[in-house]
């Protein structure tokens, strides 16, 4: 029965990283469809101030950090940092109803 339902939780873990990756490259080919169009309407209209670098950084800042929680790359923030201060809450939270006993 352990083993069974340690499987079912490595699956949903699994397929849960599958739609984590997949919501990441969607939004970097949005990222680089939109920039792309958004340059073009730029070099139209408007060559001599070029405005669509705002967009490309403001957006480009979000996708890297996107990229950086779905590639389990967050130095400050990351599982390891979520497990230990996730711990750290439940000892905490269980030193106060050892006291109220």
């Amino acid at each position: 029965m352990k083993n069974t339902y340690q499987n079912e939780e490595r699956y949903f873990e699994a397929k849960k990283q599958v739609e984590e990756i997949k919501s990441f490259y969607g939004n970097l080919t949005a990222y680089v469809i939109v920039n792309i169009a958004l340059l073009i309407i730029n070099l139209v209209t408007s060559p001599e101030h070029l405005w669509f670098f705002w967009p490309l950084l403001g957006w480009g800042i979000g996708v890297i950090f996107h990229g950086m929680k779905v590639f389990n790359y967050m130095p400050f923030f990351g599982k390891d940092w979520e497990d230990q201060k996730i711990k750290e809450l439940m000892d905490k939270e269980n030193g106060r109803k050892d006291t109220w006993t």
